[in-house]
């Protein structure tokens, strides 16, 4: 079954910051900024192909 764009994406919960060492929290902060990377190049790709819909079929404002 295909998950639908507005439906929202469920992560397991970590340990609690305050239990994780120095470095497991930089190698957590270096996940996160792969994941923020990786969802502002989909936002990009939507918003590219919205304007490509609205440019074919006249939509937009």
């Amino acid at each position: 079954m295909a998950v639908s764009d507005e439906e929202p994406v469920l992560l397991r919960r970590p340990q609690a910051l305050d239990q994780m060492s120095v470095a497991e929290l930089d190698v957590r902060i270096e996940q996160l900024r792969a994941e923020i990377a990786a969802c502002e190049v989909e936002i990009e790709r939507k918003k590219a192909q919205k304007r490509a819909a609205d440019a074919l079929f006249g939509g937009g404002s």
